[in-house]
């Protein structure tokens, strides 16, 4: 059965990811893993007017990234799932404006990565699309002034808080055979521990990702041994410890495998206080880094847990807790053969 357990899907067929293509502003071109992104910018803009515009070019990017490496073009490509943090998910309903392919607008806030892509082989897997792209974004300055003050404002931040990611991620899935599987997806439930601090994304996000791991692991008759990495969205150095202690509290022990994409795409000394967050920042660490970590074969399986607040500022202003969730995707190398980028 393609449904697992409560919340997981195990893919029937053989489903590829295919090709991924990340594009990233200057922050994080000039983080530890600068050099594996296939797109950099060198200051916020990205040669556009205005954030908001930068943030389109870099999902634009991130896309035509992907369908170069696959050999592909937008024709070949049946429907687009794609969102972002913005209010009426705007970045990806422009860029499918100009795509003009069938399109799913999705949003889960920071876990639309994981959730696009989730969605996206299941609609492969069953026969409704033969090849899907998968994307999302963001934008350190329009996420600011949204979720919290313009950049220009030069509010004061207190070291829970988190860096939003510059940049998008783009993945293309198909049943042609690669050298990168989709094998299954465990699609997370809503949390919400209280947690009111708009800064404080870690605290908030943390219970999601460990009961999305928990429900996976218990779905699928796994152990967490059982994966290389285990691998949250954007905890950073909040909510990675977090994380840790409450599966531990369960009986699961992932301290020796388990990373946070938001302490994996900056520095210490780049000035990111807690880490990294933001829809791209599972995207980008995920289809350029933990990808080339699988075809090297230093990863043989590992399981994506990307996390999201799903607060506004409207809920914000009226005092309310956040809700939070996390959707997780399992990624493993294929078999010697098959062919991929």
């Amino acid at each position: 059965m393609r449904l697992t357990g409560k919340q997981s899907w195990v893919f029937e067929n053989d489903i590829y990811l295919n090709a991924a293509g990340t594009a990233v502003g200057p922050k994080e071109k000039d983080g530890p893993l600068g050099s594996m992104f296939d797109v950099t910018y060198d200051d916020l803009h990205c040669g556009e007017d205005n954030w908001e515009l930068a943030e389109r070019r870099l999902m634009e990017r991130a896309i035509e990234s992907s369908l170069s490496k696959a050999e592909k073009t937008i024709e070949d490509v049946d429907i687009f799932l794609a969102g972002d943090l913005l209010n009426q998910n705007v970045t990806a309903n422009f860029v499918a404006r100009h795509l003009k392919v069938p399109f799913l607008c999705m949003f889960g806030a920071c876990s639309t990565s994981m959730e696009t892509l989730a969605v996206g082989s299941a609609l492969v897997d069953g026969g409704f699309a033969n090849t899907i792209i998968a994307a999302t974004s963001s934008h350190n300055a329009t996420a600011e002034r949204q979720f919290r003050y313009p950049t220009e404002y030069g509010g004061q931040k207190p070291d829970i808080s988190t860096s939003t990611v510059t940049g998008a991620g783009a993945a293309l899935v198909s049943r042609e055979p690669g050298d990168i599987k989709i094998t299954a997806a465990t699609i997370g439930r809503v949390q919400d521990l209280g947690i009111t601090d708009a800064f404080d994304m870690g605290s908030a996000m943390a219970p999601a990702a460990a009961d999305t791991i928990q429900n996976h692991l218990q779905d699928l008759n796994r152990r967490a041994e059982d994966y290389d990495l285990i691998v949250t969205g954007d905890l950073s150095g909040v909510g990675s410890p977090i994380v840790k202690d409450l599966l531990k509290e369960e009986g699961i022990d992932v301290h020796a495998n388990h990373n946070d994409c938001g302490l994996m795409i900056y520095r210490p000394d780049q000035g990111v206080f807690a880490g990294g967050s933001g829809c791209a920042c599972s995207a980008v660490v995920t289809y350029a880094h933990l990808l080339n970590e699988l075809r090297q074969g230093n990863l043989q399986r590992i399981l994506v847990v990307a996390t999201g607040a799903l607060l506004s500022p409207t809920m914000i202003q009226q005092k309310e807790s956040i809700p939070t969730i996390a959707h997780g995707v399992v990624l493993e190398r294929a078999a010697k053969g098959g062919r991929s980028h």
